[in-house]
C-alpha cells in the first residue's frame, strides 16, 4: 500500500482543473492526507488587475488578495480533509515540480484537456512536462466526455 500523506493539486481553474479536484479530495480523504492547492501565476503585477482595483487599491496586492479569494473558495471545505493553499509566481511547471519537491509531496494530482496533435505542439501540455519531471508520482485526469479517440487500424 502506498503511504501517502501530502497530495499537491494544481489548479488554473479551468475544467480539467475542477474533475481532478474531486480525484485529488477523495484520495486526501481516503489516505488521512494533507492535500495542499496551488495556482501559479507567473506575475502578480499590474498587468493582471481591472481597471477598478488599479484605481481603488495598490495593484499588485489588490490581484494577489483576489487570487487567495479564488483559491479557497475553489476547493470545497471538507472536515476530514486538511487543506493548505499556496500561491507561486513561478512558471506552472516550474512551481508545480519545485512546490512538490520542497514540500516532500507523496503524489500529484493534476487535470489536462488532453490535447492531441497540432494543438497540443501548439498550446503545450503543462501535465507532460510535470509527469516527465515531478520527484513523485503523478495522477493526470481528464474531464469526464474529453475521451480522445485513438485509431489502432493497420495498413
Amino acid at each position: 500500500m502506498m503511504h501517502v500523506q501530502t497530495i499537491l493539486y494544481p489548479t488554473d481553474f479551468d475544467e480539467p482543473a475542477k474533475a481532478a479536484r474531486s480525484y485529488a479530495l477523495a484520495l486526501a480523504r481516503d489516505y488521512g492526507a494533507r492535500l495542499l492547492v496551488l495556482h501559479a501565476v507567473e506575475t502578480l503585477g499590474a498587468e493582471n488587475v481591472t481597471y477598478g482595483e488599479a484605481t481603488s487599491q495598490p495593484q499588485p496586492d489588490a490581484y494577489r488578495e483576489r487570487l487567495w479569494k479564488e483559491l479557497r473558495e475553489w476547493v470545497s471545505v471538507d472536515p476530514q480533509v486538511k487543506i493548505d493553499c499556496m500561491l507561486s509566481e513561478e512558471a506552472a511547471v516550474d512551481a508545480i515540480v519545485n512546490t512538490a519537491a520542497e514540500q516532500h509531496c507523496d503524489l500529484i494530482v493534476i487535470g489536462t484537456h488532453g490535447r492531441r496533435g497540432l494543438d497540443r505542439v501548439l498550446h503545450g501540455s503543462t501535465a507532460e512536462q510535470v509527469v516527465r519531471a515531478a520527484p513523485c508520482p503523478v495522477l493526470v485526469v481528464k474531464p469526464i466526455g474529453h475521451a480522445t479517440h485513438i485509431s489502432h487500424e493497420r495498413s
